[in-house]
């Protein structure tokens, strides 16, 4: 006799997915010193039917609420804490920018361990290549 396995938490998310017939969603990822290019491939994404999720603040630009140092890092602690659940919500990572540094690195190696297909708009920075 075999007994159904109770769904994960993972697997409830992509079962409600499918049962509301939601496009796929892409998770944009990268350093925001390439917000620019981000947005192009918001754009992009969009116009190819796929939802899009993408970091919301630029803290590379200077903003009042970031501009106490303290609270600042408090602030990137949670935008890294929402993005690694953006990272969750998405069916892929979009992967922006010709440059991979330790948080992009770290976003990529989360997307992977989840088993969430990476792309990249310049395939040569994949650290795994």
């Amino acid at each position: 006799m075999s007994y159904l396995q109770p769904l994960t938490p993972e697997g409830k998310l992509a079962d409600a997915k499918s049962q509301l017939s939601l496009p796929r969603i892409v998770v944009i990822c990268g350093s925001t010193r390439f917000m620019t290019e981000m947005t192009e491939a918001d754009l992009r994404e969009t116009k190819a039917g796929r939802i899009v999720v993408k970091p919301g603040c630029d803290m590379k630009s200077p903003h009042e609420l970031w501009s106490d140092p303290v609270e600042a890092e408090t602030l990137k602690v949670r935008l890294d804490d929402l993005h690694r659940a953006k990272i969750r919500l998405a069916d892929e990572a979009l992967v922006v920018g010709d440059y991979i540094g330790d948080s992009t690195r770290a976003e990529i190696t989360y997307a992977r361990s989840l088993g969430k297909p990476v792309r990249f708009t310049h395939p040569e920075v994949d650290p795994d290549a």
